[in-house]
């Protein structure tokens, strides 16, 4: 991937935060003239794998999140980690949509959106923290 941008973020803990890494990305795929639809796609994948990593990683306030980029006009891969407590995703029911439509608690559907959206799709946890690898094609 000699032709790759690799862009990477260190994220602190604050409101909104994920637009600063939805703007690096969007600049990027308008740089490589990657179709509108994809980078749609792409920014929800990475939408939701960093609220996911603020929301679940139960670390402090002053927690972290690095979120890396590497980018083709075929591909992009996305690296996200936290320096939580980290779970095992394979705990992790897929949400019924049943019982999601009679519960008060619409959430829950992150993990299971970004395995949908993605072409490859890792997480690797443990008690350091969690790192999700997802790769969408592009072209």
């Amino acid at each position: 991937m000699d032709d790759a941008i690799v862009l990477k973020i260190e994220l602190p803990k604050i409101p909104d935060i994920e637009l600063v890494a939805l703007e690096g990305l969007d600049r990027c795929a308008k740089h490589l003239g990657i179709a509108e639809d994809k980078v749609g796609e792409a920014r929800i994948l990475v939408t939701e794998a960093i609220i996911n990593a603020f929301e679940h990683a139960a670390a402090d306030s002053k927690s972290k999140v690095h979120v890396e980029f590497t980018l083709t006009a075929k591909q992009l891969i996305i690296f996200v980690r936290d320096y939580g407590k980290g779970f095992e995703p394979s705990a992790v029911p897929d949400p019924s949509i049943d019982q999601k439509l009679k519960s008060d608690n619409k959430r829950g559907w992150g993990l299971k959106l970004m395995k949908s959206l993605s072409d490859d799709f890792r997480i690797d946890s443990d008690s350091s923290g969690t790192r999700i690898t997802i790769k969408k094609r592009l072209s």
